[in-house]
Parts: C-alpha cells; structure tokens; sequence
C-alpha cells in the first residue's frame, strides 16, 4: 500500500511516495514529483490536471493521499489555485483522501521521530513538506 504526502504551495503539487512494512519505512521513486496547476480558471485545463494525477496514482499503485492541511483565513491562507488542487485530488475515484494540520503532524513526530537525517533521504529539499506528513500520516498507524 503506498501513501502519497502531498504538500500545495500556490499553484503547485509537491508529492513523495511511501511505504511501511513491517515497522520499516519504503520511499519510493516518482517520475514527477512537482505538478503545476496552470489557466485555473479553465474547466479542460482542471480535469487535464486530474487526469495526471489519476494516471499518475493508477501507475504506482497509491491507495491514500495526506495532504499537508493549510489555513483557510490568516497571513498564511491557502490560495485559490491550491484548494482547487485540494479538490482535485479529493475527487479521485478510488484514492482515499485525508488531512492533516500542522499541530497534527508535530504531535506525532514528538511520539515518532524522524530515524534519519532528512538529508540522507535523497529527497529534493522541497519535498521535505510532503514528506514529513506522509510519514507522520504511516507513523499514525
């Protein structure tokens, strides 16, 4: 079962794919981990993003996505591009589709710290978002 951590910032999609068994965590390889979400306004453009995604999900076999939740009011509100994101991805047939907050995911990394570096991942330094609530969404478990 592979989970995928999915952070939105403006009008991007940032995506890390993981994996736990036996207690041990798997990431795994993504032939794009950054999507763009471009003419918004545009319904073929919209379902043309989902369909990525779909096909994306259908190909490495993702059966939940986390996304890292963000504030609908405040200095750091989420954009329109990004809850037009949020939808498309909660929208996808046969993906379950989650939230979770900030104070969410810093509980859980107090009970289940991180085991590595995130460095020694060989993870993109802008992935560490979708990464870190990907990982407290399987710690959770």
């Amino acid at each position: 079962m592979i989970t995928c951590g999915a952070e939105i910032k403006g009008s991007e999609l940032i995506l890390c794919l993981l994996s736990k068994q036996d207690g041990l965590f798997q990431i795994a390889e993504c032939r794009q981990i950054r999507h763009s979400l471009h003419n918004s306004n545009e319904s073929d453009s919209i379902r043309k993003f989902q369909s990525l995604l779909k096909k994306l999900f259908d190909d490495y076999k993702v059966t939940r996505v986390v996304i890292k939740e963000r504030p609908t009011k405040g200095k750091f509100a989420g954009g329109a591009v990004g809850f037009k994101i949020e939808a498309c991805l909660q929208l996808i047939d046969g993906i379950e589709v989650s939230l979770m907050n900030g104070a969410a995911i810093k509980e859980v990394l107090q009970k289940n710290p991180i085991p590595i570096p995130y460095k020694a991942t060989g993870l993109k330094a802008f992935q560490e978002g979708a990464f870190t609530v990907g990982y407290a969404s399987l710690s959770q478990e």
